[in-house]
Parts: structure tokens; sequence; C-alpha cells
């Protein structure tokens, strides 16, 4: 595109050669936009493909662990063992017990990787894959997390069942200890919707496992309160520590329901406030950049209302903060401070929207009055000229001159004028006075072009009024120029001389390629070889280019003198010819070839 505009500007002139650089600048910028844009949408599918990559091996990683967890798991439910074999597979699955609780951030980590990518896919047929596979890592795991549970409760049962009942007691009590802090109180569980509902998930499973344990526990308070057993004092302390602690536990998981569905709740709401808000900020900037011009009221109105709604989520965001679950602190402040800034955007725009408002009304009103200063002096000056029109044009050639010069001056500051009503009206394209001077002065005034109608009244009635102005301005022009010609027509009348015309007309019928003889012949349409005078008369009145306004004359050779019209392409104006080139001649008739002799050079 480049080689091929060098070589048009090579032979095309200086302003062609302007707009085809410009046209190569614009499609380089084009292009430049382009590239850059392509270059950004290559970055985002990379990190688009990269987050995909990891979430699938995070994925397939997580279920290959967890198929050889429950492999380890299943254990055949007819093999007896010893209390020592016992003890040994206890201590076993606190192990790996141990290793799933490790393994729980890892599964939050990649559900988070996979809502993000869920929320971020554009395509239906790409959520609705993404979803299940989300659900199938859940359900996986907290099958495995129930297979655990129960393989301990069996174990436990086993180790009961056995005897060991101070084993037993042990496990459940330490298993009690774990469990207290995490259902604490004074643990926060306030935070984002995703990090609540994992925390009311991981609850759900904690008392699914609270309730299978409480079979346990009865029986065992049961076995070790039979009198007929004899055991140790010692042993009936760590029941009665085993049961308070239990109630407490029980206690403690309630509350502990009751904060997370309050704080779900609260979860939600915040969400719901923060998405609604920045879906109608988004729908405020777009009618700001791109929509019809808001009313300051509306506008001021509708930022009062969001200003109410971003206080309403920053108190709910600090609320939420002051009990939040540490991994949710940084989300929650994240949302805050987008949801102040975009508010401060759309602020910005807001304020330059009303600043731009107001300017607009300044330049209306500025225009307002321009319009009404020329509409002033459009009347002043129609009157001024209606009142030259009422007096009778003078007949002497000086004082016509006099009014044309001062007429001159006049049109001249009608011209200073047309910018003026250019500005004010702006949508008139078209430059009036131009169109108007490039008129003839010997003709009379023609249909104005037809100009764009304005947007409004006012500018409506400046151009009507400017429009009409000029209409009266040049046909005074005309009627004051029509004079002069009429004066210099009848002064040259006053001075004809036949010999002058002969010449203009014999050279104006060279000029159209005729002879004289074929002239003749043309005007005798009979075809008999001779012409009368009123047809020499009329032939001649009809072969001139614009008539003169003395030819009537020409028509009554009895009134004193017959007039003849332009007879040349410079369009000198000759009068009283025919009548002065038929003198001496037969008073009818005359044949072609007399007037051959008197024609020839």
């Amino acid at each position: 595109l480049e080689a091929v505009a060098a070589r048009l500007r090579d032979f095309s002139r200086k302003q062609d050669g302007a707009v085809i650089q410009n046209m190569v600048l614009s499609a380089r910028e084009r292009l430049g936009k382009v590239l850059q844009r392509l270059a950004e949408r290559g970055t985002v599918l990379e990190e688009a493909r990269k987050r995909s990559k990891q979430f699938s091996e995070s994925r397939q990683l997580l279920l290959d662990w967890m198929e050889e967890a429950e492999q380890s798991l299943e254990v055949p439910s007819d093999t007896t063992t010893s209390q020592e074999e016992l003890k040994s597979q206890l201590a076993e699955h606190k192990a790996f017990q141990k290793v799933l609780r490790s393994k729980r951030p890892v599964l939050e980590a990649t559900l988070r990787s996979g809502r993000a990518l869920r929320e971020g896919a554009r395509l239906d047929q790409d959520r609705q894959p993404l979803e299940e596979l989300l659900r199938d890592l859940k359900e996986r795991w907290d099958a495995l997390c129930s297979h655990a549970a129960e393989r301990q409760h069996r174990l436990e049962e086993k180790l009961l069942l056995s005897g060991k009942f101070s084993e037993a007691l042990q496990a459940l009590l330490d298993w009690l200890y774990r469990a207290e802090p995490q259902l604490s109180e004074d643990a926060p569980v306030g935070g984002d919707r995703d990090l609540v509902s994992d925390l009311m998930d991981k609850h759900k499973v904690f008392q699914k496992e609270l309730g299978k344990r409480a079979g346990c526990v009865r029986a065992l308070t049961r076995l070790v309160r039979d009198p007929a057993r004899g055991d140790s004092p010692w042993l009936q302390r760590q029941l009665e520590e085993l049961s308070t602690r239990w109630d407490l536990v029980c206690r403690l998981s309630l509350g502990r329901q009751a904060r997370l569905e309050a704080a779900l709740r609260q979860a939600e709401e915040f969400h719901s406030l923060v998405q609604s808000f920045l879906r109608r900020l988004g729908e405020s900037e777009q009618s700001l950049k791109y929509g019809a011009i808001p009313e300051e009221e509306a506008l001021l109105q509708s930022l009062q209302c969001q200003q109410l709604e971003l206080e309403c989520i920053t108190s709910l965001g600090e609320e939420i903060l002051s009990s939040c679950h540490p991994d949710s602190v940084v989300t929650i402040k994240s949302w805050v401070t987008v949801a102040k800034s975009r508010f401060q955007e759309v602020q910005r725009w807001a304020q330059q929207q009303g600043e731009r408002l107001q300017a607009q009304a300044s330049r209306l009103e500025a225009e307002r009055e321009d319009a009404a200063q020329l509409l002033e002096w459009m009347a002043v000056a129609e009157e001024a000229l209606g009142l030259r029109d009422t007096e009778p044009l003078p007949q002497e050639a000086e004082l016509l001159q006099e009014l044309s010069a001062q007429h001159a001056v006049f049109m001249e500051e009608l011209n200073r004028k047309q910018p003026d009503v250019e500005k004010v009206t702006k949508s008139c394209k078209q430059k009036l006075a131009a169109e108007l001077g490039r008129r003839s002065a010997g003709k009379a005034p023609a249909e104005l072009p037809r100009a764009p109608e304005p947007q409004s009244p006012l500018t409506a009635q400046v151009l009507q009024r400017w429009q009409q102005l000029w209409l009266l301005a040049l046909d005074r022009q005309y009627r004051l120029e029509t004079a002069l010609q009429r004066l210099r027509e009848l002064e040259e009348f006053a001075h004809f001389d036949f010999g002058v015309w002969r010449k203009r007309y014999m050279h104006w019928i060279g000029q159209m390629k005729s002879r004289v003889l074929d002239v003749f012949r043309g005007i005798d349409r009979d075809q008999d070889g001779r012409i009368s005078q009123r047809e020499f008369i009329e032939s001649v009145l009809s072969s001139s280019e614009c008539p003169g306004i003395l030819q009537d004359p020409l028509r009554h050779p009895g009134s004193g003198g017959a007039v003849l019209g332009e007879m040349g392409m410079d369009g000198v104006c000759l009068r009283d010819a025919a009548q002065a080139g038929v003198e001496g001649l037969e008073p009818e008739e005359q044949h072609l070839g007399c007037w051959e002799k008197r024609s020839s050079p």
C-alpha cells in the first residue's frame, strides 16, 4: 500500500498527495491498533490456557491421589485383628487424616481456579463441562472424607468392643480437643460468598462425623457406667470429661452453624449489592459516554442514589471485615476498592459531562444573543432597503452610479455578516454569499439554494430573514444595474453609426462560419428570391444573442427609427441598424442580388 501510494504521489497534485498520505497514515494507525489488539488477545488467551492447564493438572493429581486413598481405605469387613493391630491401624488412619487435612487447601485452590474459569467462560458449551468437573471433584472429595470418617468410627468401635476402653476414650477425647478450637465462637466465619460456602460445606462434613461418633460415645458411656464392670475412678473421670467436652462441641457446632448461615446471608447480600452496583455504574458510564445528553437534575439524582449504594457496600464490607476469615480479607477489600474506584471514574465522567453541559448552555446563550443582534441588524437593513425602494430611481447616470456605489458598500457589509450568520445557524453548510456572488448582474435573481433545515426555530428564523435580506439586496442591485444599462443603451442609440454596426454584423456572421448569401437565403423562407424589409428586421432581431430593451421600436419602423438587438459575441447593443440598413431601397421587397451586392465587403 505504501509503495502504491508513493507512486501515486509522484503523479498527483500536491493536495491529492496530502490526501493520499493521510489515508496511508490512517491505514498504518488502524493496522497498529489491530496488531496491538491481536497481541493483547494473544496474551489473554495464553493466560487462560495456563490457568486451564493448571486447573486440569491439579484436578487430575487430586483425583489420582483420592483414588489411591480410597483403595487404601477399603478393608474387608470380616477381618479379625488383635488389639495391637487395631491400635496400629488407628494410628495409621490418624496419620492418613492428617494428610487428608493437608490436602484440603489444594482442593480449595483447585475449586477456586475452576470457578474463575467458569465465570470467565464466554460460551455456554464451556460453562457446563466446567460445572460438571467441579461437581465431580467435590463429590469425590466428600465421599473420601465420609469414607475416612466411617473407617475411623469402625476402628474405634472395634477397639471399644475389644475391651480397650481407655484407648477408645482417649481417641474420642483427642478428636474433641482438635474440633473444639475450630468451633470456637471467636473463630472468624465472615468473608466472600465462595469462602463462606466452603466453610459451610466443611461444617456439614464435620456435623456428619459428629453424628456418627454420637453412637460410639453413647456405647462407651453405657459400658463404662456398667456397675458390674467395676472400672477405675480414673476411667470415670475421663468419661465425665468426655461427656463435658461432647456437650460443649455439640453446642459450639450449633453456634457455628448459625454464625455460618448468618455469614452466608451477609455474603450473598454483599455480592448482590456489589454486582448490581457495578452493573448500574457500567450502564451509567455507557450512557454518559455514548448516550444522549441527560438532564442535569436526573444526572445528579442518579449519582446520589449510587453514592448511597456505595455507602451501603462500604459499611457492609467493613462489617464483614470485622469478623472476616483471613483467607477472604483481601477479596473483600478488593471488591470495596473496585466499587469505590469505579464510582470515582463515573463521577469524573459525570463532572465532565456537567462541565460540557454548562459550556454548551453558555455557548447556546451566546448564540442566542448573536442571533438576536443579527435579527435586529437585519430588521434595520430591511427597513433601510424598503425606504430606498420607495424612492423612484433618478434618470441621471451620475446619481445612479452614486446609488450603485452606496449599494455596493451595503453588499460588502452584508458579506462581512455572512460568517456571523453561519456561526449562528451551523447547519447551513453552503456559503450563501459566495453562491449569490456568482450570479450574473444582468439577470434577475433566481431561487436561492436550499440549505439544510436548522435545528431550532431561532436559527430557522435567522436563516429565513437572511435569505430574504439577500433577495431584497439582489433585487435592488438588479434594478440599479438595469437602469444604468438602459441609460448606456440610450446614449449609444443617440450616437448610432450604421457603418460600425455593419462591420460588427459581418464580423458576427464570420464567427458563425456563414456567408452573407447563406444568411439571406435563410431569411427568404418562401424561396422566391426576394425578402421584405420587415423580414430582414425580424431576422436580424431573432439572430441576436441577447435582445436589448429598445428592440420594440424596431418592430415599428414608422415610429421614428428601428432597433436591432445585440449583434456580436462581445455583447455590444446596436440600435436602429435595420432601419438605417435598408434606407434608399425599395419600400416593400428587394431582390437577393441587390442585398448581396449591398452586403459584399
